[in-house]
C-alpha cells in the first residue's frame, strides 16, 4: 500500500483523525475498506461534497475499498445546521434526489472495475435499505442504548442549536445516532473501519466510531477534511449565497469553470493541490508564477481546467474554454455549440431588445451605456462590437442573423466590458 495518509496531509485534506498512528499503520498494512456519506437534501451534490469524493477517489487508488453511502434515511432527517431547523424534505423528493445523486457519483468512482488504477471497485449503498425495515422499539433498544445524551449535547452543532432561541428538534438531535448505525452496519457488512467527512462532522463522526467500539468492541477510525475557505474566512462554494452546484443544470459547466478560474491567488495554489493530481514539483512551479506573473493566472487556468474535467468531463472543459475564449478575446463566437453559447451568455449582464432594433438602443439596453448619444460616442471611437466584430454605424439595425443561436447578440464596449442583448419577442 502506497501511503496515501501522507499525500492527503500534504495536499491538506486532513484536519482531525481518531488515532493517526493506529490509522497510518492500518492504511499500510491494508487494504482497509473507508466510506463517506452523502445526505440528498438535494438534488445535487455541491463543491464542499467534492472534497469528500477527491478523498474517496484517493484512497480507491491508493489500492483500498471505498463504499459511497447515499442517505436515503439520513436525508429524511437532516443533520443539525448551526443556525435553524432544517425544512424536512417528503419521501418522494428525498428518493428523486437519491437517484441524482446515485448517477453524479459514479464518474469520480471506479464501480465497474475498469480503472486499472483502482485495485477494487467502489461499492454504492443507500441506507434506507437497513433503516427502514428497523422498528423503532429495535432502534431505540438496540442503537438507543449505547448513546449518552450528556455526550451528545456537547456535540457542537447540538450544542449551538441549544444555544439559541429555536432549540432542537428530537428529529435533528437523533441525526448523529442513524450516522452512527449507518458505520456500524458497513463494518459488519462490509469490514468499513474508516469514515471519512469534513471538519463540521466530526462530532457524527466519532459517534460511529464509539458505537462500534461499544457493541463489538473493535477500534475504527475517522477522518476529517479541513473546511475549505478563502483568506476572509469565508467557504469556498458559496457564489451570493447559492452553492456551486456539481450538476450541470442547477450550475452549468461554463459557470463552474469561470468559479474557479476567478479564484484569489491566495487560495489556488491550496486547491490545486486538494483537488488535482498534480505532483509537488508542478504545483510549485505554479506557484512560483503566482508571485513572478499574477497577471497570467497560469495556476487559475489550470486549476479551472483540471476541476471541471474532473466533474463534467474533458469535452465541456474544451467547450467552455473555447467560449471564454470567444467572449473575451479573439475566438469565434458562431463556432461555440448552442448550450455552451447560452450558458456562458447567461452570465453576462444584459437586457431584452426587439428584433431589428439599432446597434446603439442594444447598447443602451444591454446596460454597457448610460444613453443614446454616449452609444453614438463609443461606436464613433472605434469602441463597440457585435459578436467580436467591430460596428462604424450606430443605426447598423441587428438582424435575425446577428442572434446567436437565435437568442443573443454578444456587445462589447472596449476591451472587456461585455453584454447580452436578449431577443425578445415583444
Amino acid at each position: 500500500m502506497s501511503d496515501i495518509l501522507d499525500e492527503l496531509q500534504w495536499r491538506g485534506s486532513v484536519a482531525l483523525t481518531t488515532d493517526e498512528t493506529a490509522l497510518r499503520e492500518a492504511l499500510a498494512s491494508g487494504p482497509i475498506t473507508a466510506y463517506c456519506g452523502f445526505d440528498p437534501t438535494a438534488p445535487s451534490l455541491h463543491f464542499g461534497n467534492l472534497v469528500q469524493l477527491v478523498v474517496l477517489r484517493r484512497l480507491q487508488r491508493a489500492g483500498h475499498k471505498v463504499i459511497c453511502l447515499v442517505g436515503g434515511s439520513t436525508g429524511l432527517v437532516g443533520d443539525p445546521r448551526p443556525t435553524a431547523e432544517r425544512v424536512l424534505k417528503t419521501k418522494e423528493e428525498a428518493a428523486a434526489n437519491v437517484e441524482r445523486i446515485k448517477d453524479l457519483v459514479r464518474p469520480f468512482l471506479d464501480f465497474d472495475g475498469t480503472d486499472p488504477e483502482a485495485a477494487y471497485p467502489a461499492i454504492l449503498v443507500d441506507n434506507l435499505d437497513w433503516t427502514a425495515p428497523m422498528s423503532a422499539l429495535d432502534f431505540l433498544r438496540d442503537i438507543g442504548k449505547h448513546f449518552r445524551v450528556n455526550q451528545m449535547i456537547r456535540k457542537e452543532a447540538v450544542a449551538r442549536r441549544l444555544e439559541s432561541q429555536e432549540g432542537i428538534s428530537y428529529t435533528e438531535f437523533s441525526y448523529q445516532l442513524l450516522q452512527a448505525l449507518d458505520f456500524l452496519e458497513l463494518y459488519r457488512a462490509h469490514g468499513c473501519t474508516l469514515q471519512t467527512g469534513g471538519s463540521d462532522q466530526w462530532g457524527n463522526l466519532t459517534a460511529g466510531v464509539d458505537l462500534i467500539h461499544k457493541v463489538d468492541g473493535v477500534s475504527v477510525h475517522a477522518l476529517a477534511t479541513p473546511l475549505l475557505t478563502d483568506s476572509s474566512g469565508a467557504k469556498f462554494g458559496k457564489s451570493e449565497g447559492n452553492a456551486v452546484w456539481l450538476s450541470a443544470d442547477m450550475t452549468s459547466p461554463y459557470a463552474f469553470y469561470q468559479y474557479f478560474l476567478n479564484v484569489e491567488d491566495a487560495s489556488v495554489v491550496n486547491l490545486l493541490k486538494v483537488f488535482s493530481d498534480l505532483e509537488a514539483a508542478e504545483i510549485a512551479e505554479l506557484e512560483r508564477g503566482v508571485v513572478a506573473e499574477p497577471f497570467r493566472r497560469a495556476a487559475q487556468r489550470r486549476l479551472a481546467a483540471d476541476i471541471t474535467t474532473l466533474v463534467h468531463g474533458g469535452a465541456a472543459t474544451a467547450a467552455v474554454q473555447a467560449a471564454s475564449e470567444a467572449l473575451f478575446g479573439k475566438g469565434d463566437l458562431h463556432s461555440l455549440d448552442a448550450q455552451t453559447l447560452l450558458d456562458a451568455t447567461a452570465e453576462l449582464p444584459g437586457g431584452p431588445v426587439t428584433p431589428g432594433c439599432s446597434v446603439v438602443d442594444a447598447l443602451v439596453a444591454s446596460g454597457l451605456v448610460e444613453s443614446r448619444n454616449a452609444a453614438r460616442r463609443v461606436i464613433a471611437e472605434g469602441g463597440a462590437s457585435v459578436n467580436n466584430v467591430k460596428v462604424t454605424d450606430g443605426e447598423t439595425l441587428l438582424n435575425a442573423e446577428d442572434f446567436l443561436c437565435g437568442a443573443v447578440a454578444v456587445l462589447r464596449r472596449g476591451r472587456r466590458s461585455l453584454a447580452a442583448a436578449r431577443l425578445s419577442s415583444v
